[in-house]
């Protein structure tokens, strides 16, 4: 913890001291997570392990040991530690005389940390799947039309600004003539190959009709190839020096306003962790009234706690640390007499020891899935996550990776991902696909994937639903069906400052279907393809999830007579007030 702490410190002193990239920070954060790991081992294993990191995350963000942090520095600062005496410490007291400028604190403070090392391991990931995104690219550039014209003026002004001293040059005459096809062929050359060499410029004479001969006279020859070596140097250079104008300057642009989008948001949530902590270590707080109950009755029933937190904004969430695995039923039936409210445990997020418990939900939710891959197409391109999160309220969100196959699949499933361990970590909606986006948009191959997404709450009996260029959301109550559109374009294009957001109350027996463009676009009937979905779903009169999901998905088939034209996914959701669920369940 104290290597990653540093580590992180340093990294975003650097990054803010010399405009660097985030990967720097994820870099000295593991490469001191990994050097107090082997502190065990002494000064040599320090080292060793600060070397480790830097090698590995060079090798996962870049796909080779090009380190991140230099090894000259790196062997400085090991000199440097090996040259201090073993028997040098610094002790604290000396500089603070042995003062307590904090208030002691329970014994659990140092357990909730656990916590906020989850929500860090959170925050980690997203750094590493930031860093990846800066993931540098060799290749050549593809220009439109009109960039190409922009990018040769640039690399013109240059070339004229440095032919001046060479007006004695035999070249001189063809190459300043800038409007003819010489230029426009050198450039050309420059701009697939990066730069030209002699059988190059030789070429590119002869077929514009302006030949190079003298070669057979020894004098004139060495005087010719004198000029041509100096005309390269010169355009080469040029090239150079203006493509720093025209190609890294458009990036640097795109990777500062991608790094400040980045960075804010990770400033944001660690501001918040550092609120959490703050608090856990200025002041003794004390337990409520209803703590020291459900503490007390839980002693009786022989369960040893460490701490037990309650916190209640929309409903109930109650944190209980404890010393051995329990019955949770008991712990239930504990809490739902003390708290008046029917509380139950989230499994989802809670482990043998650190317990989660909830105001148990008032809906329940039925939910089913059916997709289809496009014909020949060794993997889907869509994929679908489903959690529930540790505010109780449930996750469902769907993602189509542009194209099909492997690539479509990689590019969902990462939106997915960082989106998943973005909310666990604390970051909030708009400022987790504002992250997705910037960080898509910043890596060297092009990633674009559409993001759909529906957070349920079932206690307050609300959806909010999330798009990102992503299909139509349907709700049906009864026969009436409302469509939910989103006009903003997929994760990745742009970047986008307005995320489309809708809110709607849950109705008792309501249904909701989500699906990707492979479902659309399927009928070619309808100008408008949303509403052959909205009236076919109007006319399904079963309410069975996975009947509903099957039928919109052998529809899509059908339209084109049995050949999936493209990757095809359904998500289907039913809602029912737990009361009447329960009651029917007891009939049955």
């Amino acid at each position: 913890m104290v290597g990653a702490t540093s580590g992180v410190t340093i990294g975003v002193t650097l990054g803010i001291i010399t405009g660097g990239e985030p990967i720097i920070i994820a870099a000295y954060a593991i490469s001191g997570m990994v050097a107090g790991i082997l502190n065990r081992f002494g000064k040599i294993g320090v080292i060793a392990g600060f070397c480790i990191g830097n090698v590995i995350l060079a090798y996962a963000s870049n796909g080779y040991t090009v380190e991140l942090i230099y090894f000259k520095e790196i062997l400085l600062a090991s000199i440097i530690l090996l040259a201090i005496p073993k028997n040098i410490r610094i002790d604290i007291e000396e500089f603070t005389g042995g003062s307590k400028f904090l208030p002691v604190t329970r014994e659990r403070s140092l357990t909730r940390e656990k916590e906020t090392v989850q929500k860090l391991n959170h925050v980690s990931e997203t750094i590493k799947k930031m860093a990846n995104a800066y993931a540098k690219d060799s290749k050549s550039q593809n220009y439109t039309a009109e960039e190409r014209e922009e990018n040769k003026q640039i690399f013109i002004n240059e070339l004229l600004n440095n032919l001046d001293v060479y007006k004695d040059n035999l070249l001189y005459e063809d190459i300043v003539n800038v409007d003819g096809k010489i230029v426009d062929e050198i450039f050309s050359v420059l701009l697939e190959k990066q730069e030209i060499e002699r059988e190059d410029l030789l070429k590119i004479f002869a077929d514009c009709n302006s030949y190079i001969v003298g070669f057979d006279d020894k004098e004139v020859s060495e005087y010719l190839e004198e000029n041509i070596l100096q005309m390269l140097r010169t355009i080469n250079i040029s090239y150079k020096v203006s493509k720093n104008n025209f190609v890294w300057q458009k990036k640097l642009e795109e990777s500062k306003k991608n790094m400040e989008t980045q960075l804010k948001g990770v400033s944001k949530v660690l501001s918040g962790i550092a609120k959490d902590i703050q608090k856990e270590v200025t002041e003794e707080r004390s337990y409520t009234k209803q703590e020291i109950e459900i503490i007390e009755l839980l002693k009786q029933k022989e369960i040893e706690v460490e701490e037990v937190t309650i916190n209640k904004e929309d409903r109930f969430i109650i944190h209980i640390f404890t010393k051995q695995p329990v019955d949770n039923a008991i712990v239930e039936n504990i809490l739902t007499k003390t708290l008046k409210e029917k509380i139950v445990l989230n499994e989802e997020n809670s482990t043998k020891t650190d317990l989660i418990y909830i105001a148990d939900d008032k809906y329940v939710i039925g939910f089913a899935t059916a997709d289809a891959s496009k014909n020949q197409s060794e993997v889907s391109g869509d994929n679908i996550i489903q959690t529930r999160l540790k505010d109780g309220k449930y996750l469902i969100a769907l993602s189509d990776g542009m194209g099909t196959g492997r690539k479509a699949n990689e590019s969902s499933m990462q939106v997915l991902t960082m989106l998943q361990n973005l909310l666990a970590s604390g970051f909030d909606k708009n400022t987790s696909i504002e992250l997705i986006t910037s960080s898509l948009m910043s890596k060297s191959e092009e990633i674009f994937a559409t993001l759909d997404v529906a957070i349920l709450d079932l206690y307050k009996g609300t959806i909010e639903c999330i798009k990102s260029g992503a299909c139509p959301t349907y709700i049906k109550k009864n026969k009436h069906v409302q469509i939910i559109k989103s006009n903003s374009l997929p994760a990745g294009i742009i970047n986008q400052d307005n995320i489309q957001i809708f809110d709607t109350d849950i109705q008792n027996e309501e249904i909701l279907v989500m699906c990707t463009d492979g479902i659309l676009d399927s009928n070619i009937e309808y100008k408008n393809k949303e509403l052959w979905v909205k009236y076919l779903f109007e006319d399904i009169e079963t309410k069975n999830t996975k009947k509903i999901a099957d039928i919109i998905l052998n529809e899509a088939i059908d339209n084109n007579f049995g050949k999936i034209k493209d990757d095809m996914s359904v998500i289907v959701c039913k809602f029912m007030k737990k009361d009447d669920y329960e009651k029917i369940a007891k009939k049955q």
